[in-house]
């Protein structure tokens, strides 16, 4: 992989701990306190403490960190790691004090695509962190071309006119609908997406499921948990996200569909004689429905909490 992070190499021990400073690609390695080293912002992917963290531990015991991070100063003093948030924790667990960083200025773009591309090479990436790492290397990218990144994730950035999102594609081995995939997962609500990373919820299904509102996204997540429901097929969430775009959805609804029950088609009749007495004599069937729409709007809003538009009438 391309990029300042595929630059690092490994170095012997003997260069780590030999006299005269050790250099890659020009930039001297430092040794500096763990308790300066801070997390990047929005740092999408997990440290975990698990089976690999712990042989990794036991290695920087026994070897210390034979590859240095990548950190930038911070303006609040300190160091961003950019590289190396695993080999930071494997230093705590290992008792180390400090680590060996090579310290470089840069900007957040740079920064970002540093860090996503030197952390999408571990063996075994969740869903979610691919989610995260895509989009905020991808938006990265687009700043980096002078490109918008607000609502358009596949701007032209050269003279090919070849987009970010084919470039990203070519560089991490993945087609551009898969990541387009993998960025709508971001759209899901916490409770979702970890079933999406404990493969009890499949992409595609749940990219469909992501387009639904959040508060329709939490009534599925309490039918899936409280009522040990499975996750929705594709199938299923292809009506979930039809009936939620057509008529919003319900647990009722939601369970019917989950049990591919068809659903009660929904249908209201309001009759001229009854809506009559609240309107002028002269009120068109269209005057009627623009005010009725206009009180709904009002009331889902109060609903909500929210302040009401002032309407016209």
């Amino acid at each position: 992989m391309k990029g300042s992070a595929a630059k690092i190499q490994m170095t012997s021990l003997d260069d780590l701990f030999g006299g005269s400073p050790v250099q890659i690609d020009g930039d001297p390695i430092q040794e500096l306190p763990l308790t300066e080293l801070h997390p990047f912002k929005g740092h999408p992917f997990h440290v975990v403490d698990d089976e690999k963290m712990q042989e990794m531990a036991e290695s920087v015991a026994q070897y210390g960190v034979l590859v240095p991070g990548i950190v930038r100063p911070r303006p609040e003093g300190g160091y961003e790691i950019v590289a190396g948030h695993r080999r930071k924790r494997a230093s705590e667990l290992a008792g180390k004090d400090t680590m060996p960083v090579i310290v470089r200025d840069m900007d957040d773009d740079e920064a970002t695509i540093i860090m996503v591309d030197s952390n999408l090479q571990r063996e075994k990436i969740l869903p979610s962190e691919k989610a995260f790492a895509y989009k905020m290397r991808l938006e990265a990218m687009n700043r980096k071309a002078g490109r918008p990144t607000k609502g358009n994730l596949t701007p032209v950035v050269s003279e090919k006119r070849s987009r970010t999102n084919e470039q990203l594609a070519t560089q991490v081995g993945e087609s551009r609908e898969q990541i387009r995939r993998y960025i709508r997962l971001t759209e899901l609500i916490p409770g979702l997406l970890a079933l999406v990373d404990q493969d009890k919820f499949p992409l595609r299904p749940a990219v469909e499921v992501s387009y639904l509102p959040l508060d329709e996204q939490e009534l599925l997540y309490d039918v899936i948990i409280d009522k040990a429901f499975g996750a929705p097929s594709m199938e299923q969430a292809k009506k979930l996200r039809e009936y939620g775009e057509r008529t919003g959805l319900t647990t009722s609804l939601i369970i019917d569909i989950l049990t591919d029950e068809k659903p009660t088609p929904f249908k209201i009749t309001l009759k001229k004689k009854c809506l009559s007495q609240y309107f002028p004599k002269d009120y068109t069937q269209q005057q009627m429905e623009d005010v009725i729409f206009s009180l709904l709007e009002t009331w889902k809003m109060q609903q909500k909490g929210a302040e009401p538009h002032d309407y016209d009438g």
